[in-house]
């Protein structure tokens, strides 16, 4: 296990927010910010996004990103996953998503070399399961042999379409789950992109405190010490399956 990289899903059609990754702050995109965060890893960043015509915008703004894009399936996000990482000869993965805009690079760096540490493909690390990071921070780290084993294992339709549930519900029996946590817990902080009230905070974190140059423990400082911040997107359900959106 020697070849690492993030992949990155991102879409126009979100039913909520539509074509929220490209609304922009300061002048720039929602994810551009989520690529620069992720810059700071060190890894190698590739977008998967679906073949449909709406989604030639996310292609084309991922070349001017300079970040190499796969389009596949728009329904089997898992298939169009896998096809993403075997494309890119990737046998280490970091799995992400495009509405998280100020992903910690060294959080997930670290959980990547503790991965390849470990050299243990069954091996499963996340901050995702046992929440206590602020919502927008979520990351999966695994390899390409257990999404291999779900790609071709998984056969209901939310399985298809939020990716790893047969790996972190251990379906297969032999998947070693081990979680990121964070003291004190931060969950209740909402950093995610999935509604206009979430922009309208991540707009004014961006704009007016520079939030894509803090830190996790800076950003988290700066909303417990601004409850009016908070509360621009506190009343935002998140859905159902929260996890891997």
């Amino acid at each position: 296990m020697s070849t690492p990289g993030i992949i990155t899903q991102a879409r126009m059609g979100s039913t909520r927010l539509p074509g929220k990754v490209l609304l922009t702050a300061r002048g720039q995109s929602m994810l551009a910010y989520h690529v620069e965060r992720l810059r700071g890893s060190g890894l190698p960043i590739y977008i998967a996004t679906t073949t449909g015509p709406e989604d030639d915008a996310i292609e084309q703004h991922a070349a001017a990103l300079g970040v190499p894009c796969y389009r596949g399936s728009t329904d089997d996000v898992l298939g169009r996953y896998y096809a993403t990482a075997r494309h890119f000869g990737l046998d280490v993965i970091v799995r992400v998503t495009s509405d998280c805009p100020l992903l910690d690079a060294g959080l997930i760096r670290a959980a990547v070399d503790r991965y390849v540490a470990a050299g243990n493909p069954q091996l499963y690390i996340s901050n995702g399961l046992e929440r206590t990071f602020p919502r927008g921070l979520d990351f999966e780290v695994f390899s390409f042999a257990l999404l291999e084993q779900a790609q071709q294992h998984a056969r209901s339709a939310s399985d298809r379409e939020h990716v790893t549930p047969y790996i972190h519900q251990n379906r297969s029996g032999t998947v070693v789950i081990e979680q990121v946590t964070r003291q004190p817990d931060a969950s209740q902080l909402r950093l995610t992109l999935d509604t206009a009230e979430d922009f309208t905070l991540l707009r004014t974190l961006l704009e007016q405190y520079h939030a894509d140059a803090l830190t996790t423990d800076a950003l988290i400082e700066l909303l417990n010490q601004h409850p009016e911040l908070v509360a621009l997107n506190a009343g935002t359900e998140q859905k159902k399956y929260d996890f891997t959106r």
